[in-house]
């Protein structure tokens, strides 16, 4: 609080002393020049426009101010005056019911070693010291590679955007990757889709500790990845999803169903990959994403038909949200749809839920408990704070939001700033 007053304070110091040129490079923090941002803002730019020096008459002393002079530092003033306001004023969502704000961290992305290069990204997962692993499909077109070598398939970077480690034997999982989870014990969970089968592996990736399901057979009638699928209650998938393991009891949940066209079970196991139980949520097509709050309850995206469905541990629905979207383009109704990837808040009762919203290419921030849209950000595009394609989302110890994308083959860092 004393810093930012300081900053208004330093402010309002060069109208004082009219330093009109230090004041003209000046832009609100709290402001960002994108469209793109409703919950998000981009740092800004120090001499962001040549200051514009205006004529002194002659006529007029160094101690008396031009009218045009005056009556900018009496605007000035005024605006920033509003500005130190916003900046002192209290922002708690807790205490007013207020959506948190963000910050791009341009700071994090930082470039690989020995000009490696990667394809689009599947998914991404943030461990207990907020060191977040990257899944890269490496899907590149071969003329890249006359350039560059292809990035390993697991990525692991610290909270300051350092490549702290890499692995992954291609011959081991499936090829295109698509989530994973850290379990209370540190170990990594991998699911790629299509693919017939989950894998558990040590933190670093040395070690394959378990594996559910069979690679290269599919639960589908004919056991292909083309053919019809069974949704069979036993250890077999076509298209897992995503995956979350019980910090209570350690059973893990798995969603099979990435695509219209695959399973749209949930499937639950033992710690030791035993089956247990099963359940198909009623009207959905998909089950694109998948995870369980601090109390127990399980959230699954129903991707295409823009829901959120709230069950509990047996498979009984709760309650249901609607993710809104609208098409900019009329008659452009699915743009991949608008529950892609869900994660919480980091407050003990998870608050917040943010979701990523493939049609509007932006992050939905929703109340946990109703569902009601608090604030959202982002847009289509290649630059700072726009996304092309994001699909997967996770949420660190200090609020950062990690989103990665698929076409755009880029991981971006959003820092908490108020709220």
């Amino acid at each position: 609080m004393l810093a930012r007053m300081s900053r208004v304070v330093g402010l309002l110091f060069l109208l004082e002393t009219k330093d009109l040129a230090a004041l003209s490079g000046w832009v609100p923090p709290f402001f960002s020049d994108s469209p793109a941002s409703r919950g998000v803002f981009l740092p800004p730019l120090r001499h962001r426009h040549k200051p514009r020096m205006i004529p002194r008459s002659k006529t007029n002393t160094p101690e008396e101010p031009t009218m045009k002079t005056s009556i900018l530092a009496s605007v000035g003033t005024c605006a920033i005056l509003a500005a130190g306001a916003a900046l002192i004023a209290p922002s708690s969502p807790h205490a007013q019911g207020a959506a948190p704000r963000y910050e791009f961290d341009a700071s994090w992305n930082r470039p690989f070693p020995n000009r490696w290069i990667n394809g689009g990204l599947g998914g991404l997962c943030v461990d207990a010291n907020d060191h977040v692993l990257v899944l890269n499909r490496q899907d590149v077109n071969k003329p890249e590679l006359a350039a560059g070598a292809m990035a390993p398939p697991m990525l692991e970077f610290d909270s300051a955007g350092n490549l702290v480690h890499s692995w992954g034997d291609p011959k081991l999982i499936d090829r295109r990757l698509h989530s994973c989870h850290y379990d209370k014990d540190g170990n990594v969970w991998i699911a790629s889709a299509p693919s017939g089968m989950v894998q558990k592996y040590s933190h670093d990736g040395s070690k394959l500790l378990l594996t559910i399901g069979k690679k290269g057979v599919y639960d589908t009638a004919d056991g292909t990845e083309k053919g019809k699928p069974l949704n069979s209650p036993t250890a077999a998938f076509h298209m897992p999803s995503s995956i979350f393991v019980d910090r209570g009891n350690g059973d893990v949940y798995i969603a099979d169903g990435e695509n219209d066209t695959s399973n749209s079970k949930i499937a639950v196991f033992d710690s030791s990959g035993n089956f247990v139980r099963q359940w198909s949520p009623e009207g959905y097509k998909s089950v694109h994403c998948m995870t369980m709050t601090n109390d127990g309850t399980v959230y699954v995206c129903n991707r295409r038909n823009g829901k959120i469905g709230v069950f509990d541990k047996m498979g009984k629905l709760q309650r249901s949200f609607d993710v809104p979207s609208t098409p900019v383009t009329a008659g452009v109704n699915d743009g991949g749809g608008s529950a892609v990837a869900i994660d919480f808040s980091r407050d003990r009762e998870q608050r917040l839920m943010f979701v990523i919203n493939q049609n509007n290419s932006r992050i939905e921030i929703m109340e946990r408990g109703s569902g009601k849209v608090l604030s959202n950000f982002g847009r289509p595009g290649p630059y700072p704070g726009e996304f092309n394609q994001a699909h997967g989302l996770a949420i660190d110890s200090q609020g950062s939001i990690y989103v990665n994308e698929n076409r755009g083959r880029r991981t971006q860092k959003f820092k908490l700033v108020g709220g």
